[in-house]
């Protein structure tokens, strides 16, 4: 099941690149989004695990991937993201779905969830939560920041390999895959970052309080993927969210970092199993567990590792 690639004009004119796999309309769209600098090309192994029988979304965020670049860094800061991913399901037609985010994709699922209640059903957390520890933001800053180039692939893993948290990338093949995620050929051949680096200039360590965001979702099932080893998802902050939202579920990986790339079997398991529990009619999820009503509220996000 190839991709259909999605052109969309944004609010200013910048081109916005959306990947969409297309397997059924019978159960609710995934809205797959990406960490600060991934694009959704991250998610075509979980669409083509777990996208039978539903329509999965999964945008390259503006100044990311084959989406356009704009020369005011501004452009990328959360809130204009958050407009482009409310604007892009109004594009492709997505009034309902399932999010689901990586890192600075996951808070782009709570503004949604206050922005606008309704289009979301459920909710996906990839090692993310309202606190973001400090070192881990700093690493998140500085290599974003890295303007890095290779000359080959080779190169790229080797710095890869060298530089990122333990992931749970099994072999070359694998750690190629990411790399040609990471970084792309420019015009003369050489491989450079896929996304605009100056993004890092928006990491400034002035972090908004995401809790009053995230207590607006305790009516919603969530699940949260956890890298036991991750510097930005600290188990302290795991306790809190917890005691906020009761119901949520957990899939942690012992020894990965930040973060998960969602491919790891037992995340796909828990996933399978949390998306069928979601597609049950409401009452029968909410039978003898009362949900409390929402609560909607409004704040900035932080930027923070994809």
């Amino acid at each position: 099941m190839d991709a259909i690639v999605h052109r969309i004009s944004a609010w200013d004119g910048l081109p916005l690149v959306v990947r969409e796999w297309h397997n059924g309309t019978s159960r609710t769209p995934l809205l797959c989004l990406p960490g600060i600098v991934r694009t959704g090309e991250d998610f075509t192994s979980l669409a083509h695990a777990l996208g039978h029988g539903r329509r999965v979304i999964a945008p390259d965020y503006a100044g990311r991937g084959q989406s356009g670049r704009s020369r005011d860094i501004e452009r990328y800061a959360p809130e204009a993201v958050l407009r482009d991913v409310l604007d892009i399901c109004a594009a492709v037609h997505v009034h309902e779905a399932i999010a689901i985010g990586t890192s600075f994709g996951g808070l782009l699922s709570l503004g949604i969830a206050a922005m606008r209640p309704s289009l979301l059903r459920a909710i996906v957390l990839n090692d993310i939560g309202p606190d973001l520890a400090n070192e881990g933001t700093e690493f998140v800053r500085n290599f974003i920041g890295n303007n890095a180039s290779f000359a080959n692939l080779d190169a790229a893993v080797a710095h890869m390999r060298a530089v990122l948290p333990p992931l749970s990338l099994e072999g070359d093949i694998a750690w190629r895959a990411m790399a040609s995620l990471t970084y792309a050929p420019d015009d003369s051949g050489v491989l450079r970052p896929t996304w605009d680096t100056r993004i890092a200039r928006l990491i400034n360590g002035k972090t908004p309080d995401l809790w009053a965001l995230f207590g607006g979702i305790t009516h919603l099932p969530l699940l949260l993927v956890w890298g036991e080893a991750s510097d930005i998802l600290l188990a302290a902050t795991i306790d809190r969210m917890h005691r906020v939202h009761p119901n949520m579920t957990m899939v942690s990986l012992p020894g990965i970092g930040h973060a998960p790339t969602l491919n790891e079997p037992e995340v796909v398991a828990a996933l399978r199993e949390f998306l069928d529990r979601v597609h049950l009619p409401r009452h029968s999820r909410e039978i003898g567990n009362p949900v409390p009503p929402p609560i909607v509220c409004c704040t900035g996000s932080p930027l923070t590792r994809g």
